[in-house]
């Protein structure tokens, strides 16, 4: 026991050391933020413009908060880092609403925007994996996952915050998607349920290489298709079939479709 709880100690040494915010108040971050752009999310509305603006200050300061307990791990100064990431917001609001007309314009049974952006686990996902991104791009360590991991657990829809996405990007349903970390999509791309955009089985030291599939502008992806490689590109206005197993490129105005083959196995009794 006394070993054990000496490495317990170790590792709890180890964790006071390389601090991060707690998981609750990295979320409450991330909701209040789209609650900010788009308050259709939870219906609490701010009119008045001066609100709006103080708000904003709240959520510079909320972020540099966040970031303060790992100043030794960070590129710059905390502070420095929540105003560039707040400068650009209105970058990450301008490709979430083209996300949100996308998804309503691609989905029959949406009735209107407000639906989309208060209801709908695809546009919920992309939300957070784009603010995620940003911070990612910004080389905060962890904090990026934890957003879009937040997601993840609530849709089921699990987008690396590396990953490269286009706007007018359009989930439909969504549950089971995996979006890889070098993963590159095109603007105008529409993807399914249980969609996988990974990587080959690869050596740990080729982490740091473009290990998942590049799809081109207008594809579209349907329910259960795989797709891996960072070599594999799926060429403009092409439409990809349900279940269908990629690790090849495809040319642009493809059409790949799944085709089953049932073989039957006959007993013989006697």
């Amino acid at each position: 026991m006394s070993d054990f709880l000496e490495e317990l100690k170790r590792r709890h040494q180890l964790a006071a050391a390389n601090a991060y915010p707690a998981t609750s108040v990295v979320s409450d971050f991330a909701n209040s933020l789209i609650n900010w752009l788009f308050p259709e999310h939870t219906g609490q509305v701010m009119a008045d413009p001066v609100l709006l603006k103080e708000y904003g200050r709240k959520l510079e300061k909320q972020l540099e908060t966040l970031l303060l307990p790992m100043q030794h791990q960070l590129p710059e100064e905390a502070g420095h880092i929540s105003r560039a990431f707040m400068s650009r917001v209105p970058l990450i609001y301008d490709e979430l609403t083209k996300d949100a007309n996308a998804i309503f314009q691609g989905d029959p049974a949406a009735t209107c925007l407000y639906e989309v952006i208060r209801a709908y686990p695809g546009f919920y996902a992309i939300a957070f994996y784009r603010m995620a991104h940003v911070l990612y791009e910004l080389k905060i360590p962890l904090l990026p996952r934890m957003i879009t991991e937040l997601a993840h657990a609530r849709t089921g829809i699990d987008i690396h915050p590396g990953a490269v996405i286009a706007p007018f990007f359009c989930i439909d349903h969504g549950t089971g998607i995996v979006i890889g970390e070098t993963t590159v999509i095109g603007q105008h791309v529409k993807l399914y349920q249980g969609v996988t955009l990974g990587a080959l089985s690869i050596e740990k030291t080729m982490a740091r290489s473009k290990r998942h599939p590049t799809i081109e502008e207008h594809v579209v992806i349907y329910a259960g298709a795989t797709i891996l490689g960072g070599d594999t590109v799926i060429g403009h206005h092409s439409v990809i079939g349900g279940n269908v197993w990629l690790i090849r490129s495809v040319e642009p105005f493809s059409r790949i479709y799944y085709k089953a083959e049932h073989k039957y196995l006959e007993s013989n009794h006697e």
